[in-house]
């Protein structure tokens, strides 16, 4: 067995909430599968571009049992209501619950599971049966928190939540394991915004998998912003289910991490459910970025818009995967999907692999991916114009990234504080 499951097993024997809300059974199955299949090799298509050979070969220690110290100024332009996790840990002094709406309560995984009521823990209970989801199978096993966000019927808010997820220096390299509930009852509304942030270098690894349940007509808007060190590792996967005229709209930036993948699936069950993702990657230096889409089509009138930009520089690998599956008896279906990417060195790499199959027959889908660099007539315009090398660059790449920025409404105050995060992310990978 590799040193990072044997890690995990050990780590699984000293489980504190192992037995909790009846999921003994279904964690030690979950972890019996994982050791049993053990870690994907390259030939393993869903893995074939993330690298996962030297992360085998780490061990690393379950989160310190305190919550680790930091920098409050990390938190200064994040406003209540807030949950902050630090290093797999609920951080209460930090969390700032207050001025949520009637009807929407936010509270820690682990606590759920101290309450150990199963009704309230039952999306844990989900099983993988794919031996390929091996990070899914792990965090069914040991995951002992993460946030739990539930919207009652009609329950509105365009008050953002902010989850804070980070990662922050420890004496030993750690690996914790968070699982997340979003649930939107009918009719409801609600604005969520994740920060994935480091307040210094630490080499972890944070495996975390998010569950989306919109209900009849409801609407999540969903922003995530992944920030972490260079030398941090993240495993995330979210999936989302969505109801007849549910509305869900988000936008991923990747911007950090040594070594990160992002897995997100979305079912349109409902007819006339709509799914609006966009997302930037940013890969610099060493840096190895990996975003997969699996958009499954279901019920008819069903629409979703894929808008995904990528850049690479240095020595830094990115990899996206855009799958839509459009259904027998998905009639109506609209799914278009975008994905342009720009390689600023000759040393980078990134690889695009857009995927369309369809089973009905009345439907509009397209899909278009490609691989270049900036245009140099462009360029030799801006510089024509008095323009530096570096601002006319500057100027072509920002251009190229807002355009994602679609999936919120021009001067939306949230579009703004995004955009000011991924201006300062290309500056980042400007001076790299």
């Amino acid at each position: 067995m590799s040193a990072l499951l044997d890690s995990f097993a050990t780590a699984f024997e000293s489980l504190q909430s192992r037995e909790a809300a009846g999921l003994g059974e279904t964690r030690r199955a979950a972890l019996d599968a994982a050791l049993r299949d053990g870690i994907p090799h390259a030939r393993v298509e869903a893995w074939k571009y993330t690298p996962l050979r030297a992360l085998e070969r780490r061990a690393f220690a379950a989160p310190s049992a305190s919550v680790a110290t930091f920098d409050d100024a990390l938190l200064a332009d994040i406003p209540a209501p807030r949950i902050v996790f630090v290093n797999g840990r609920f951080d209460a002094p930090h969390s700032d619950l207050s001025g949520l709406s009637s009807g929407v309560t936010l509270q820690p995984l682990s606590q759920v599971l101290v309450e150990g009521e199963p009704r309230e823990a039952n999306f844990l209970a989900r099983r993988f049966d794919r031996s390929d989801e091996i990070f899914a199978r792990l965090n069914a096993a040991l995951a002992d928190d993460g946030f739990v966000l539930r919207a009652e019927s009609g329950a509105q808010s365009t008050q953002p939540i902010h989850i804070v997820l980070i990662g922050a220096p420890a004496q030993t390299d750690q690996a914790w394991h968070l699982r997340h509930l979003i649930e939107l009852r009918d009719n409801a509304s609600l604005v969520v915004v994740e920060h994935h942030l480091a307040p210094g270098a630490h080499n972890h690894l944070a495996n975390q998998l998010t569950h989306v349940h919109l209900g009849a007509n409801a609407t999540l808007r969903h922003a995530r912003v992944q920030d972490e060190a260079a030398g941090a590792t993240l495993m995330a996967r979210t999936d989302a289910v969505l109801a007849k005229e549910a509305d869900y709209r988000r936008l991923d930036l990747e911007l950090g991490a040594g070594l990160s993948r992002h897995e997100l699936n979305a079912a349109l069950h409902g007819n006339n459910a709509r799914l609006h993702a966009n997302g930037v990657l940013l890969a610099s230096g060493k840096r190895h970025i990996d975003t997969r889409l699996g958009i499954d089509h279901v019920g008819r009138d069903t629409a979703c818009e894929l808008t995904w930009r990528g850049m690479a520089s240095g020595r830094s690998k990115a990899a996206f995967h855009g799958g839509i599956l459009i259904r027998e008896g998905a009639d109506g279906t609209n799914a278009q999907l975008s994905n342009k990417n720009l390689l600023l060195s000759e040393g980078a790499e990134i690889d695009t692999q857009p995927v369309l199959e369809i089973h009905a027959d009345e439907v509009q889908a397209a899909h278009g991916a490609t691989v270049g660099q900036l245009d140099q007539t462009a360029l030799f315009y801006l510089r024509s114009r008095g323009l530096s090398s570096e601002q006319a660059r500057a100027l072509l790449t920002a251009a190229f990234c807002r355009e994602t920025l679609s999936v919120f409404e021009p001067g939306d105050a949230l579009r703004t504080a995004l955009e000011a995060r991924l201006d300062a992310a290309l500056e980042r990978l400007g001076a790299a």
